[in-house]
């Protein structure tokens, strides 16, 4: 693979991992609720779920899945609904506005949280099976330019983790008093909602 060729990707690649959005959003808020190791932590369930999508890509699997409109349509429904879901109960949570996991097994859960939120999204797989095909020469090894891209994209995504969760603490002196933090929950979990209802009703071509 040329050089200049994964410059662009990269590029055009970070463009898409800092896009606002349900995950991104997720990981602000838990570095503003937890801190920014949590928060961190909680953004690699969203790694395993992107890096099962690529490894589904590389394999072809992907296009299968895509062009199937009943696993569609499963995945789409699924994912729309455990965002309106987090929305929820972000709208009707009791705001703490700072305090910390007590255990490992609730920073899982938040990673946990973050990697359905991925995997519920088959716009991510739209990502992997039409814009990274775009930067692979198929005269050349497909299987490694695709670890190439693929280890790109992933470490782009860690970057954007640490941006959006950096900016989750720096938010933190802002939502000192419960009632602000509340307020700031139900603005989170009115944009979760609308993702998810533009999900549902997101067409798959």
């Amino acid at each position: 693979m040329e050089v200049w060729n994964l410059l662009f990707f990269a590029l055009a690649c970070f463009a898409l991992n800092m896009t606002p959005g349900p995950n991104n959003l997720l990981s602000m808020n838990n570095a503003r609720c937890y801190g920014f190791k949590s928060a961190f932590i909680a953004g690699l369930g969203r790694i395993v779920a992107f890096t099962v999508m690529i490894a589904l890509a590389a394999s072809g699997l992907a296009v299968v899945l895509f062009a199937s409109e009943t696993l569609f349509l499963t995945i789409k429904v699924a994912g729309a609904a455990y965002l309106l879901w987090i929305a929820f109960n972000l709208w009707r949570s009791e705001a703490s506005p700072v305090s910390e996991p007590e255990s490992t097994r609730n920073r899982l859960g938040l990673a946990k949280q973050e990697f359905l939120l991925a995997a519920g999204n088959p716009k991510a797989i739209l990502i992997f099976t039409a814009f990274l095909p775009q930067f692979v020469d198929v005269k050349a090894n497909v299987n490694e330019q695709f670890f190439v891209l693929g280890a790109t994209f992933l470490f782009l995504e860690s970057v954007a983790i640490s941006i959006y969760a950096l900016f989750g603490v720096y938010l933190r002196q802002w939502f000192t008093k419960p009632k602000i933090a509340k307020r700031f929950n139900r603005g989170c979990a009115i944009f979760l909602a609308i993702s998810g209802a533009n999900l549902l009703l997101s067409r798959q071509h």
